[in-house]
């Protein structure tokens, strides 16, 4: 739907002069389309800057191909932010498998290729060509993740902190309003980029450790962690520990003869910064340049959808919002959220459904305990798994009187909670009520949740809770979904070849996944992300936390075996599970009763026939269905569930 340029921030001279501009301060580079909308992270530094009275202009997937497109705006008075996009720009290109993906949700028509590998270096050195000197900060996910030494695992080896691949200035990790700010207003006041220095926060380079401003740990060099894995699993642990705005040191690593200083996390936003930052005056709709290219598809997820929230304690390892946001929470008031909503109920496109409620994990909106807000979060014990800590606080009561109020609202007919859900802190909640809450009024069809395993030393390796914990839940999930006549359908994710999981384990998951008769249609291999505990196994060999070796399944013959089992009933698949079975020694698995996972292979044309199947293995057997997924999840309108494990209904006690 078309609008009017001039409600976003300037991407043009000629955006410029109908403002009466003749200078602008802040240069905003993003790798993203640009999209004026509160869960894109470019609108909402832009947006903050803005409100602060600075001028700000916008270069969203400029041409880095020459240093020409980056001076095309002019040059700003104050700096230039750089930022790869909302997501890092490898992971923007590349699946698991390395393979090129062949869309981009965040560029315009999902055209792919309009943004380089490695944006926020490419991006950076091209601004250098163009201005030379001038303040540059480069911050968001990208930018966050790899403030350090890393791994990366689509060049196989250890980078150098992107702060010295990108020749910035300053780096801000983390959400980064707060820091942004700090630094935009000493630039304006004269000071020196290279005299900022103690911004929580941010990462600088320094010829000396004693540059740094707060207490200090030193992790092991560059050059020791791109030698020695178990250097690079302790240097990574210590920078896990030490995320923390509480407790958390400042960080010193070595870069040949100068030294990576990382100063402590900012403070969460309070909930009226939060609230502000919010309801700053977004379009919250992509540019209108992109109509004729057939607009930006990552907004449709997000156009009627709420953030209340920032930051998981859940830490799973393999996630990186751990490392990104921290694991306080922050939250929005429900004034603020209320008044969001009901701005929603405006647009022209609004039908009556929100489609979200939510953030990193939908249901926080409180400290994990008290303990948290005075000492910062423990450094060697995690809230949730494997077994929640004795000082949990899993009240959901807040977050449910928010919802109700929602649902009040004039014109909504709907709010859904499409974000993640963590069950296992549903589970623990005292009064059971929001779970009532979320059956009756909150699911939109299908309700999806996150085991990702089931054998118990693989869900360690993760940060996950045992399974026991998901099948309570699903029990729970399935007696309130008959209690009040919804058919309302559970969708599991999993993780295949996740640091930790051997073969014999996938064959377990297989097997529970026949019990449950599901089989997923999509599966998802671990994905070595920057700095997550996860990629430090994977790369390593080594769990940071313990110190001890952990197999890893790296080759794509072994992780092809893994996500074979977890579809097994594919006839594309069944060479590679007949494989696994065997090397496993669990043929008990090939054959036609209904714990088999895969037929026997049929006799060559001559041979002897084989025997017929028993009782025990009736001659048509198949086992359980061949999907657990309704004709709602194929998209061929409703249907009355399949009597699978979790719709069954229980067998009366004697």
């Amino acid at each position: 739907m078309p609008f009017d340029p001039d409600l976003f921030l300037p991407v043009s001279r000629e955006d410029m002069a109908r403002r009466g501009w003749d200078h602008y301060d802040f240069l905003l580079i993003t790798g993203d389309a640009y999209v004026d909308h509160p869960s894109f992270g470019p609108a909402i530094i832009g947006r903050i800057l803005e409100a602060e009275g600075y001028r700000v202009a916008v270069l969203a997937q400029p041409d880095w191909r020459s240093a020409e497109p980056f001076s095309a705006l002019g040059r700003p008075r104050l700096g230039v932010l750089i930022g790869a996009g909302n997501i890092d720009s490898m992971v923007a290109h590349y699946t698991a498998a390395r393979k090129r993906r062949h869309d981009d949700a965040y560029s315009p028509g999902r055209r792919a290729g309009l943004r380089p590998d490695h944006a926020t270096v490419v991006y950076s050195n091209r601004v250098r060509e163009a201005f030379g000197d001038i303040p540059i900060i480069i911050g968001g996910l990208e930018a966050s993740l790899r403030r350090f030494a890393h791994y990366d695992y689509w060049e196989d080896k250890v980078r150098r902190s992107v702060l010295f691949d990108s020749q910035a200035d300053i780096l801000t990790y983390g959400m980064g309003e707060a820091a942004t700010l700090e630094i935009a207003a000493r630039l304006a006041s004269g000071t020196p980029v290279e005299e900022i220095a103690d911004v929580r926060g941010t990462c600088i380079i320094g010829r000396y450790p004693g540059v740094c401003a707060y207490p200090r740990v030193e992790v092991p060099s560059f050059e020791e962690v791109s030698a020695s894995k178990t250097a690079y699993a302790r240097a990574n642990m210590a920078e896990y520990q030490e995320h923390d705005a509480v407790s958390g040191r400042a960080i010193v690593q070595r870069h040949g003869d100068r030294f990576l200083i990382v100063n402590p996390p900012a403070f969460p936003l309070s909930t009226a910064e939060l609230d502000r930052v919010a309801e700053l005056p977004y379009v919250r709709e992509p540019h209108p340049m992109y109509d004729e290219l057939g607009g930006v598809p990552a907004i449709e997820e997000v156009r009627f959808s709420v953030a209340h929230n920032r930051g998981c304690f859940g830490a799973c390892n393999f996630c990186s919002l751990a490392f990104h946001q921290g694991r306080t929470i922050s939250c929005r008031s429900h004034e603020s959220v209320i008044r969001e909503v009901e701005l929603l109920t405006r647009h022209p496109g609004f039908k009556g459904y929100i489609h979200d409620v939510g953030g990193p994990s939908a249901t926080f909106r409180r400290p994990s305990c008290q303990k948290q807000l005075k000492s910062g979060m423990c450094r060697n014990r995690a809230c949730l798994a494997p077994e929640p800590c004795p000082n949990l606080d899993a009240d959901h009561t807040d977050y449910m009187l928010l919802l109700r109020k929602l649902r009040e609202i004039p014109k909504v007919k709907k709010v859904f909670i499409r974000s993640g859900i963590r069950f296992d802190y549903l589970m623990k909640d005292p009064s059971g009520e929001f779970f009532t809450d979320l059956v009756q009024h909150h699911i939109s069809g299908q309700l999806k949740v996150a085991p990702e395993h089931c054998v118990a030393h693989t869900l360690d390796y993760m940060g996950k809770p045992h399974i026991q914990v998901y099948e309570k839940f699903r029990e729970k999930y399935f007696k309130l979904n008959r209690r009040y006549g919804k058919d309302q359908y559970l969708v599991p994710y999993l993780i295949s070849s996740h640091p930790g999981c051997t073969l014999e384990d996938a064959v377990q998951l297989a097997e529970w996944l026949n019990r449950q008769g599901h089989m997923p249609e999509q599966v998802q291999d671990f994905y070595p992300t920057p700095g997550t505990l996860a990629t430090c196994m994977w790369y390593t060999g080594i769990d940071p936390r313990t110190m001890e070796p952990v197999f890893v399944p790296k080759t794509p013959h072994d992780k092809a075996l893994q996500r074979a089992l977890m579809q097994w009933r594919k006839p594309q698949n069944r060479a590679l599970v007949l494989e696994a079975l065997r090397r496993t020694g669990r043929e008990d698995l090939i054959g036609y009763g209904k714990r088999c996972l895969v037929r026997p292979d049929k006799p060559a044309k001559g041979a002897a026939h084989s025997p017929s199947p028993s009782k025990d293995q009736p001659k048509k057997s198949r086992g359980p269905r061949s999907d657990s997924r309704t004709r709602m999840e194929k998209k061929e309108g409703p249907a009355r569930p399949v009597r699978k494990a979790g719709w069954a209904r229980p067998k009366k006690k004697k």
